[in-house]
């Protein structure tokens, strides 16, 4: 298979990238570049198999979040996209790197970079590079030197990335410089065997309304739990649409505000349903939905991606029971860890202390044009570790 070169037709500013020629590309042992389009469709089995041997879970590194990224980019963002495909002795899969060359705004400056091919539509968490802890990486890191970039910068990386490691290493091996630092807080609960034993680890006063607030809903609704299966998905969806908005409603927030954003989440739903990984629920009371609860399953973990509300049953925290009836359900199902994925909010510090953070790193290319990007990015880290009135 004939891998596709590095597309050169970059815009000045924002990122953008044009359509351009494609010289075919030098080839290197064990390493192909390929288009994204073509990488996908190698198909799930070709993904998702390499990273259920490499132990990686994160559901925002398997083929269906990046078939639902390139379903819902514009064609000249999926036409930046490629994936380095590292194969080994008998051409088994080892590792795969999709990335997307473009102009990025790196410390004010506009600057060749390689970033993940899924950027950060959607707030992808917990990443790594799919790929085999004994895999050839500096054969991957010589094939990353053919490209011309300056700072090639992978973010959200999973606390414990050690396949992003592993490639960093090789590059700093070959001469460039990497630096890394924590991101986005995503807590996740590490689950006991039993909901009574995760109750045990709360508070008395939080145990006590966890259970007094459910058992006053059952105690004076009809309380339905409901879960969207693929023959109802539509309608699941919309709901969750509707419950989301209303939570939202004047805050000018939300996780589905950015069309784009929903569409890939709806793209990547369907795929998921499809695997029976997708949980889809509401909580009924007396025959309408009041609250939504959206995530999925991957590997032995549950994430929590989003939800909504009726204010109406703001008294009644129905957000609230329908999360401890989720994590329940983990717990009875024997999954091992309950992530609530980026953002450190109040309501997610109540069911878990955790502080466990995804991080970045940097790799700057070797040569005074990466040099000057490093100084550039060490002043800005002392700018933020100055505080603001010293």
């Amino acid at each position: 298979m004939e891998g596709l070169p590095l597309m050169m037709g970059l815009a000045a500013e924002g990122g953008d990238v044009r359509r351009a020629e494609y010289p075919r590309a030098s080839s290197r042992v064990g390493v192909m570049r390929m288009s994204l389009s073509d990488a996908l469709a190698l198909g799930p089995g070709a993904w998702d198999g390499l990273q259920v041997r490499s132990a990686s879970s994160s559901p925002f590194m398997t083929w269906a979040w990046h078939r639902a990224w390139a379903d819902s980019a514009s064609p000249d963002e999926v036409h930046a996209s490629e994936v380095l495909v590292l194969n080994g002795p008998g051409g088994s899969l080892e590792a795969l790197l999709p990335v997307r060359l473009g102009r990025v705004r790196f410390r004010r400056v506009w600057v060749p970079a390689l970033t993940w091919a899924i950027e950060d539509i959607g707030c992808p968490d917990e990443l790594d590079v799919p790929g085999l802890a004994g895999a050839d990486w500096p054969a991957l890191a010589a094939a990353l030197d053919d490209l011309p970039w300056q700072v090639m910068i992978l973010s959200n990386l999973s606390a414990g990335a050690l396949n992003a490691e592993r490639l960093s290493a090789a590059l700093v091996g070959r001469g460039h410089a990497a630096r890394r630092r924590p991101l986005w807080t995503c807590p996740q609960l590490d689950l006991p065997s039993s909901w009574e034993a995760y109750l045990a680890t709360l508070s008395a006063n939080r145990r006590q309304i966890v259970r007094r607030k459910e058992r006053s809903l059952r105690g004076g609704h009809a309380v339905v739990v409901t879960d969207y299966g693929a023959d109802r998905l539509d309608e699941g969806w919309a709901h969750l649409m509707a419950l989301h908005q209303q939570r939202w409603d004047g805050a000018g927030g939300g996780a589905f505000r950015d069309p784009r954003s929903a569409r890939l989440q709806l793209q990547f739903a369907r795929a998921m349903v499809e695997r029976r990984q997708l949980w889809l629920t509401t909580l009924d009371l007396d025959g309408q939905p009041a609250a939504a609860w959206y995530g999925f399953a991957s590997g032995d973990t549950v994430y929590f991606y989003q939800g909504g509300r009726d204010p109406r049953w703001e008294k009644e925290s129905v957000g609230l029971v329908l999360m401890g009836i989720m994590i329940r359900r983990a717990i009875e199902r024997g999954y091992r860890a309950f992530n609530f994925l980026r953002g450190d909010d109040a309501y997610k510090q109540q069911w878990t202390s955790s502080r466990r953070k995804t991080r970045e790193t940097v790799v700057f290319r070797s040569g005074w044009g990466g040099r000057w990007l490093r100084a550039l990015d060490a002043v800005a880290a002392l700018r933020r570790s100055v505080p603001d009135d010293a």
